[in-house]
């Protein structure tokens, strides 16, 4: 697990923060999640590679989900490595441990893997229909709905596998399962709203314009909150379903701390990020709400002087 947590600090600072004080076997299950849609996200955003090399990239990681073996991880993940997939150190070391995060996977009880594979794969697969629309000028989403079915293939997928890790191992959520699912979807487009606006710039400069040029961006910024909300409700419907407060973290602080970036970026535009100080605050905030009884991103958002 440690070498699991290693890999994770390096590829996302958000989830290296959430994801321990998850109770196991689901903190595994998560990280190794976590980590196989990295993978694909390495893949996906690989503007540098031709359009079919990352097709095939992603079509040939659904294959080793699927029914790939440990010699077969190796040699892609060598492959990939000396292609030179990403500029990211991090990102980097992770291919080139695609062997072990496999081996990880394989490793988990069978019916998280069968879990993992489904979705994961479906994401890929999501990304591979959208790598395929690339031109000359790099990827451009066409309208609000365009950009919804784009967030659903990153990051809704991502909810959707989580809920139904978390359904696996607390029999008290059960009973709210249909709420949930339903609220899921929503809950990782939030999050995925939030970045694509804080990195628009940076995106459209590397050739992916996510923000469809038709739509205003209030429009976008709107989607985000309704979207928060819905996040908001699920984290407050597993809190009052009984899930531990590990799980509660989980959820709750990356709504309260893509609360605090997307205001950020309403605030001060594109790039702004919100400081290494206040996301220390925030999850302070979220801690002790959580070790009172409290809810934990209505608190935070409080204290914050966010009304809405």
């Amino acid at each position: 697990m440690a070498d699991l947590l290693d890999l994770l600090e390096k590829t996302s600072r958000t989830f290296a923060l959430s994801i321990p004080p998850l109770p196991e076997p689901t903190r595994r299950e998560v990280t190794v999640a976590y980590l196989l849609f990295r993978i694909a996200d390495t893949f996906e955003d690989a503007t540098h590679w031709p359009p079919a090399d990352r097709i095939a990239a992603l079509g040939d990681f659904g294959f080793l989900l699927r029914n790939g073996t440990r010699a077969e991880a190796e040699r892609f993940g060598q492959a990939w490595t000396r292609a030179g997939v990403s500029r990211h150190a991090g990102y980097r070391e992770l291919i080139a441990e695609t062997p072990f995060v496999f081996e990880a996977f394989a490793a988990l009880r069978p019916e998280a893997t069968a879990i993992l594979r489904a979705h994961v794969v479906r994401s890929a697969e999501g990304m591979a229909r959208f790598v395929g629309r690339t031109d000359d000028r790099g990827l451009t989403l066409d309208s609000l709905d365009d950009l919804k079915a784009y967030c659903y293939a990153v990051a809704g997928i991502v909810g959707e596998l989580l809920t139904e890790l978390f359904l696996l191992e607390e029999i008290s959520l059960r009973s709210v399962a249909a709420g949930l699912r339903s609220r899921a979807r929503a809950f990782g487009e939030a999050l995925q709203l939030v970045n694509i606006l804080k990195d628009s710039d940076e995106d459209a400069a590397e050739g992916r314009r996510y923000l469809p040029p038709g739509v205003a961006r209030p429009e976008v910024f709107a989607l985000a909150r309704q979207d928060l909300g819905t996040a908001e409700e699920y984290v407050e419907t597993l809190a009052a379903h009984g899930a531990p407060a590990g799980l509660l973290e989980f959820t709750g602080l990356p709504v309260a701390l893509a609360w605090a970036a997307l205001e950020a970026v309403e605030a001060r535009g594109p790039g702004a990020k919100i400081g290494r100080p206040e996301v220390l605050r925030i999850v302070q905030r979220v801690r002790t709400a959580l070790a009172r009884g409290e809810r934990a991103v209505a608190y935070d958002r409080t204290l914050s002087g966010d009304t809405r």
